[in-house]
């Protein structure tokens, strides 16, 4: 049979496909992207120096693929030096495919840890049906990540955490914490002995999907709590999809929000001073009491919106 007559290999064809797409200008500008949003997050909150361990923690979703990819290509060419340890915790879920991380790993020449704890069995025991796993799942996990994480010598914990997840909880905590809290890009952790960071603290989810779509990364589905829908979290996120399709521009001001934040001008006297208040006290923004509130002019389907309410009403 000649060349020209001999069928196709699938498997072939498939990979120069993928080749293609991950050298196409689309796929670069996307993954300078991404690590432009990391590195300008590392850089702005000090999340890395020379000399540190970073262990990454790995669920097998394309959130802390991309945050792998991002930090060891980053690494390539940072004026600073740190090692960076992959850490899977196998919670020992029913068809968990627990040879797949540890293939990728080694495939990628990274160094690795895989933890095997049951605590899918305890959260189920202790969980009753019907009812959200999150809670009780993510203690049991933070405390076995701490432990890894003193094992390994590891000086930061890096959560694969971004821009849309630390939104949704802002919003979590405001709706049903009554507390006006995210996930912050850096913090100490519960114990003490460890400094957290989410490097994809500026990194959309669109766009870490996207990546994680081109990088044809193995993820492995979360059976835990990945068929829960009605919990509050994805209740959150339709919201903030919703705004982001009606409002262009809204997510990104949220965003930006949780950076300039005016505490003389919110109401929680342990942040200002409003009990020693007085007329010689300086406040960052002045009075505005009589002002009217600036905001950009209404798109033309909130205009519509608007109207509709004032109708309804009359």
């Amino acid at each position: 049979m000649s060349a020209a007559t001999a069928p196709l290999d699938p498997l072939a064809s498939a990979a120069d496909a993928e080749a293609e797409v991950r050298h196409s200008n689309t796929f670069l500008r996307l993954k300078k992207k991404l690590e432009r949003g990391v590195g300008e997050a590392i850089g702005d909150y000090n999340m890395i120096g020379d000399g540190d361990t970073v262990m990454v923690c790995i669920s097998g979703g394309k959130d802390s693929y991309t945050l792998l990819s991002c930090l060891l290509a980053l690494r390539e060419r940072a004026p600073v030096n740190f090692r960076i340890v992959a850490m899977n915790l196998d919670q020992k879920q029913p068809g968990f495919p627990d040879h797949i991380l540890p293939a990728y790993f080694e495939s990628i020449g990274v160094e690795y840890r895989i933890v095997t704890e049951d605590t899918y069995s305890i959260v189920k025991d202790k969980i009753p049906e019907g009812k959200t796993t999150c809670s009780l799942c993510s203690r049991l996990r933070r405390g076995i990540i701490y432990r890894t994480a003193k094992e390994i010598g590891a000086t930061r914990i890096a959560l694969g955490h971004h821009r849309d997840d630390i939104l949704e909880t802002l919003f979590l905590n405001m709706f049903f914490g009554g507390k006006i809290k995210a996930m912050p890009p850096k913090l100490v952790s519960d114990d003490g002995n460890h400094v957290v960071i989410r490097p994809l603290a500026y990194c959309t989810e669109a766009d870490i999907a996207r990546f994680a779509r081109a990088m044809d990364f193995p993820i492995i589905p979360c059976n835990l709590c990945g068929s829960q829908e009605n919990a509050q979290r994805k209740q959150i996120k339709a919201m903030l999809q919703n705004w982001s399709r009606e409002f262009p521009g809204r997510i990104e001001s949220l965003a930006t929000s949780l950076k300039n934040v005016v505490p003389s001008h919110l109401a929680d006297a342990r942040l200002f001073d409003f009990v020693g208040l007085t007329q010689q006290t300086l406040v960052e923004e002045g009075d505005t009491a009589f002002d009217p509130v600036e905001l950009p002019k209404p798109a033309a389907q909130a205009v519509q919106f608007l109207s509709s309410l004032s109708i309804d009403r009359q």
